[in-house]
């Protein structure tokens, strides 16, 4: 039997796909990417059992004639990890949809901010030296009375709900 170029150029086209669409911030997309990453790893896992042969089982054939259980095995535990993570996978969207009504990753402007600040060691740092925005959040000078706290939640979350259930974002709001 001679070797097929055909399933190795399929399984390294699923795997190029998948991760094309995991650098993706739509969560959809994420989740389809990893489905294309299970797939591909279920044919490559199905590619290294060799030519197909008889059942494995004892007293049916001889063991040359018999094919390997090995990679079915691993085949069907790949399926069923596959499945649990695609089903966490959907319940972040879904979670991500009914609160903030969109499935896209935002631009977290923290991570870009602190990636501008210069590669000062930790220790080498006093907080009274760095501006006041970069300083860490319990800071003597950051700190802020709770109701100082609630009317910026109240100004920055108006008309927003905390969760699924409309509750208020903060304790102070009355209605």
């Amino acid at each position: 039997m001679t070797p097929t170029v055909v399933l190795p150029v399929i399984i390294g086209g699923l795997y190029a796909a998948g991760v094309y669409l995991l650098l993706d911030r739509s969560l959809t997309r994420v989740l389809l990417g990893f489905l294309l990453l299970g797939n591909a790893t279920n044919l490559l896992l199905l590619s290294t059992g060799g030519a197909a042969g008889l059942a494995p089982i004892l007293g049916v054939a001889e063991p040359e004639e018999m094919s390997d259980p090995l990679p079915q095995a691993l085949i069907l535990t790949a399926i069923v990890i596959t499945f649990g993570i695609a089903a966490f996978l959907l319940a972040i969207i879904y979670r991500s949809w009914r609160l903030v009504r969109q499935e896209v990753v935002g631009v977290d402007e923290e991570d870009r901010r602190v990636a501008r600040r210069s590669g000062t060691d930790a220790d080498e740092m006093d907080p009274d030296d760095l501006a006041p925005e970069d300083r860490f959040p319990a800071h003597a000078d950051s700190l802020h009375t709770d109701r100082h706290v609630e009317e910026l939640l109240d100004r920055h979350y108006a008309g927003i709900p905390s969760d699924d259930v409309d509750l208020p974002p903060t304790q102070g709001r009355r209605r």
